[in-house]
């Protein structure tokens, strides 16, 4: 009979085996480096298959908000905001979970806006992103922030190529207040 000894691996380069967690894999769409979607979700059923694993907590309808877009999804967002967007890949979406506070929310919003003008990009507009309460788990939504997303242009100096938008870390990072 065989004997197997497994040990974790040894911390390399990004990896780290501190930051080890169980969990029973990851879902996620896969596209080519070309951008165009593969049209299909690696791990069968990933999104169907979570409750097995006990991704919900003890609230039934509150889960484990795990997460990823790995494609802009221009059709869906052209439909739904009423403002225009530049060509695909000529701008991005910043996902923002905002306080429920009216005030800190406009401040931070502001604040948002500023660091986009400021970095030369150019500020197309926000979105609500809608939500079912009624759907929400009460720990969920005892905490549920407010989901707004913002579109930001790319500046003229920002495309590398025609209708290609050119990642880069923002050179000032904004400041977001403790309160908020």
């Amino acid at each position: 009979m065989t004997t197997h000894n497994k040990q974790p691996p040894k911390a390399v380069g990004l990896y780290d085996p501190r930051f080890e967690h169980d969990a029973c894999g990851v879902g996620m769409w896969s596209a080519w480096t070309t951008g165009h979607a593969r049209g299909h979700l690696a791990g069968d059923h990933a999104l169907e298959n979570l409750e097995h694993r006990g991704a919900s907590g003890a609230d039934p309808r509150t889960g484990d908000g795990a997460g990823i877009l790995m494609q802009m999804p221009d059709e869906l967002l052209r439909a739904v905001v009423d403002f225009e967007l530049p060509a695909a890949g000529a701008y991005g979406v910043l996902m923002c979970f905002l306080p429920t506070d009216p005030a800190v929310r406009a401040r931070l919003e502001g604040q948002l806006e500023r660091t986009v003008v400021a970095e030369g990009q150019r500020l197309l507009g926000w979105r609500d992103v809608p939500v079912r309460p009624e759907h929400t788990g009460e720990v969920a939504g005892a905490c549920r922030p407010e989901i707004r997303q913002l579109f930001v242009g790319a500046g003229t100096a920002e495309l590398s190529e025609p209708g290609r938008l050119r990642a880069q870390a923002l050179r000032h990072p904004p400041r977001l207040p403790a309160d908020g």
